[in-house]
């Protein structure tokens, strides 16, 4: 039999490096300076943060400056957890800019008061991909946010599918649903998972993205961020992926459980004990034009690739 041609994944050259790119500090509602937000990510063994306090009046629209927390082994990205205008539901929009300019023009958004009169959702996400920023749908389930207002933000780059602080504090903190919806549309958009740590309560160090790029830079990280070279996770780790007409092999760290998913409810599922490699063929997922993998350990931890187009 011969033997299938896989196109391979996470190809790109250089090494995976884990950073958070949701957090908060002093300059708005978190408890922890700037500075001790850096130094408990990078003891906790993270290779970068973005610092992303509201972008309100109430903080002084702060566009927090972590350069000076930056050393050989950890890096940080500017960034800002924009806010305007107001959604269907007449709540403000909540959406993450990671790699601003520090220049970036503040909204009129005095606080986190919706106000349908000022600059909307979609447009404030345009301006922040054209000043150079990865762009984000933040917490789509925490903020109820309906499908046509998902829709409107052409300008994102992913969703934020796992936010470890609505995990933690409401149990509104996973928005697979609102992705997959996307995706059905044909919108092409990736995911990320992140904390939103606040350090006020348990919600810090739960969930990451695991960007491969050339080195830890910003500059380097952010190219890879646009370009979708990573992986959210929990803790598990993807090492490669593989895909071929008929079927996608996984590299993973130890699993009990790999899942590939598609846009039909019926899935390809490998069960197994300590499992560093599953094939899995694709039948099941007929002629979906998009996959994506799931990678479960035995404590019950997941790990997300982007969507695969086929």
């Amino acid at each position: 039999m011969p033997t299938p041609d896989f196109t391979n994944f996470f190809s790109a050259p250089g090494q995976f490096y884990r950073g958070n790119l949701h957090t908060h500090s002093t300059n708005s509602d978190g408890v922890l300076s700037p500075e001790e937000v850096c130094r408990r990510y990078q003891a906790e063994g993270y290779d970068f943060i973005a610092l992303t306090d509201h972008f309100v009046g109430l903080y002084d629209y702060p566009i927090s400056d972590t350069t000076a927390f930056r050393n050989d082994n950890f890096t940080t990205l500017l960034g800002a957890e924009l806010h305007t205008g107001a959604m269907e539901n007449g709540h403000i929009w909540h959406l993450l800019a990671v790699g601003l300019p520090a220049d970036f023009t503040p909204p009129n958004a005095p606080d986190f008061g919706g106000n349908h009169h000022d600059e909307s959702g979609p447009e404030i996400a345009a301006r922040a991909r054209e000043a150079g920023a990865f762009v984000a749908i933040a917490h789509p389930h925490w903020s109820q946010m309906s499908h046509q207002d998902a829709q409107s933000i052409t300008a994102a780059h992913a969703v934020e599918i796992y936010n470890h602080g609505c995990v933690v504090d409401n149990d509104r903190g996973t928005s697979f649903h609102t992705l997959e919806r996307l995706l059905n549309d044909g919108t092409r958009l990736n995911l990320i998972a992140t904390d939103d740590a606040h350090f006020s309560t348990p919600d810090h160090f739960g969930g990451w993205v695991m960007v491969k790029a050339r080195e830890n830079t910003p500059e380097a990280l952010l190219t890879a961020l646009k370009a979708g070279e990573f992986y959210a996770s929990l803790g598990p780790e993807i090492h490669d992926i593989r895909l071929s007409d008929n079927s996608i092999e996984v590299d993973c760290s130890a699993a009990i459980t790999v899942i590939i998913q598609g846009n039909r409810p019926q899935c390809a599922v490998h069960h197994g004990t300590s499992m560093t490699r599953a094939t899995l063929p694709l039948d099941r997922l007929g002629d979906s034009p998009w996959l994506r993998v799931t990678v479960v350990d035995s404590a019950g931890k997941r790990a997300w690739s982007n969507p695969i187009w086929r």
